[in-house]
């Protein structure tokens, strides 16, 4: 198999050999297919800052009101990779009109749901059927525009993928703040229909193969579905109902674990599978799907921690958080025409491990995080963050995908994407299991120390008491008021826990970046036709 992952120089300039100049209509139908990819990957994050204002207008319960996100994240963690399937048979142009209207009709019926089920129902069709556009861009990107100009597309998806999850929340406080919560859905109708006319009209990239639908594994998309729809679920679910205790959770893993086994048989032994998984025995694919999960990790899990922080420990609003978390989206802005450029004259391993670094020190700095922390706190951590960011992505965009053979790229690109999502998936698990883990364990500690014959406790106690004179059960309150500050510490470093545990993930993450094989040159540098 290993010819089938590597193509030889005299492969690619055949199969992938567009002009140097890019035809401006070409470029245009590229950036709406990008415009696209940006409200799918968007409306992950638009509703996280918004969900008790959904919850209030659709009666619905906390657990439920969960499930508006949860949904959506399923559906589209089950259609990524099916998308390499269908763009081979329908085309790039046919495939991404369907996703994009599809998208635009589920969003218009999410914005008039008047129940949590007709809401949870009509975010899941929102997120299966506009997940088709993600790994489609990213095929587009590497097989449609010549590799002189990967250090000009590779930053503009790269840049799309995550500067959208970032600043999503801060879109989605604004747009409820001003409006409602209805606009979260609105807002995609008019765009959609524009991006659908707009694909139709422009895009002409490659030709449909509708011969291979009649080889289309009906078992392999059930398997498929059962296999990651359970796994989105128990890694959701899992941190608040103590994993296999929970009924629910332990049938999803069972699920889970007999799908698995099915799918990847069903996937070797097919005579077309769903989804080719032998593209991993290509080496840089490989590394750099493993790479894409764990920046996944850090683009999702950040994207969730920081506004955490600020709205359980600060008490913002929707929209202060978002404002304060703009400053990540900014410098993703600024950064990524440095990193094109630098991606021309510097080994792109030494970018992302740059990256990967500079990541880490942001997340360090959080460590010694207090509940005090403010915009002014957070500045420099954040720009790190963005910064770390956008040289860890863009680098492995171009590693993973622009070195693979041309006829892999389509089923390449929907693996790739959907690793950096599932690397969402385990770091919010992880990050929810040690908040809540490490804030139990700093009360028990806290509470021991807060005694008696502690007396700086006793003396605050007092204090307490003594303000809450003529308030009632003065003691009690001041017990009460004592006890929520020993809580909210306890949360703080919980907090200052799982940064800890971020830096070192990511420091020891930037040495796997040697494994990687150096790309050649017309890769990394304008002027090479390719690999």
């Amino acid at each position: 198999m290993a010819d089938a992952t590597t193509a030889s120089p005299s492969m690619i300039p055949a199969a992938n050999a567009p002009a140097e100049r890019i035809p401006a209509r070409r470029l245009f139908a590229f950036l709406i297919m990008v415009f696209g990819m940006f409200m799918s990957i968007l409306d992950i994050q638009i509703v996280s800052a918004s969900l008790n204002e959904i919850q209030a207008g659709l009666s619905a319960s906390s657990s439920e009101v969960s499930w508006v996100q949860t949904s959506y994240l399923i559906a589209e963690v089950i259609a990524i990779p099916l998308s390499g399937f269908l763009s081979r048979a329908f085309g790039t142009r046919l495939l991404f009109a369907i996703s994009a209207c599809g998208f635009t009709i589920a969003s218009f019926f999410c914005g008039f749901a008047s129940t949590i089920e007709q809401m949870i129902l009509w975010r899941a069709l929102q997120g299966f059927l506009g997940a088709g556009m993600i790994p489609t861009v990213f095929a587009s990107a590497y097989m449609v525009f010549p590799r002189s100009k990967f250090h000009i597309v590779g930053p503009i998806i790269g840049l799309v993928a995550t500067l959208a999850p970032t600043i999503g929340p801060t879109v989605g406080g604004m747009i409820t703040d001003l409006m409602s919560w209805h606009w979260l859905f609105f807002i995609n109708i008019i765009p959609g229909i524009g991006i659908t006319i707009g694909v139709l009209l422009l895009v002409d990239f490659d030709q449909p193969n509708f011969k291979l639908l009649e080889h289309f594994d009906w078992w392999g998309l059930l398997f498929m579905a059962g296999f990651l729809g359970s796994l989105e679920y128990v890694l959701e679910e899992g941190p608040q109902y103590q994993w296999l205790d929970d009924t629910s959770v332990a049938v999803c893993a069972a699920v889970c674990l007999v799908s698995a086994i099915a799918f990847f048989w069903r996937v070797l032994t097919v005579r077309e599978p769903i989804v080719d998984i032998r593209t991993f025995t290509d080496r840089n694919f490989g590394l750099g799907c493993l790479l894409s999960f764990c920046i996944g990790i850090g683009l999702y899990g950040l994207t969730y921690v920081y506004p955490r922080y600020l709205a359980e420990v600060r008490g913002y609003s929707a929209l202060m958080i978002g404002e304060t978390m703009f400053v990540s989206g900014i410098t993703m802005f600024l950064t990524a025409p440095i990193v094109g450029r630098l991606m021309t004259r510097v080994d792109m391993r030494y970018l992302i491990a740059f990256g990967l670094i500079t990541f880490g020190l942001g997340s360090y700095l959080m460590t010694w995080i207090t509940r005090d922390y403010d915009f002014y706190e957070l500045l420099i951590p954040q720009i790190l963050r963005g910064i770390g960011m956008m040289f860890a992505m863009v680098p492995t965009n171009n590693i993973a995908l622009g070195t693979l053979a041309p006829h892999l790229l389509k089923n390449g690109s929907g693996l790739f994407n959907l690793t950096r999502n599932l690397g969402g998936a385990v770091g919010l698990a992880v990050i929810n299991q040690v908040l809540n883990e490490r804030t139990d364990l700093h009360i028990v500690r806290l509470q021991e120390r807060v005694h008696w014959g502690n007396a700086m406790a006793t003396e605050t106690l007092n204090m307490f008491t003594q303000r809450m004179q003529g308030m009632g059960d003065a003691a009690l309150m001041a017990m009460k008021q004592l006890s929520q500050i020993v809580h909210r510490q306890a949360v703080v470093m919980g907090y200052g826990d799982a940064f800890f545990i971020l830096t070192v993930f990511y420091l020891g993450l930037s040495l796997l970046v040697m494994l990687l094989k150096k790309p050649p040159a017309s890769t990394a540098a304008a002027g090479g036709a390719g690999h």
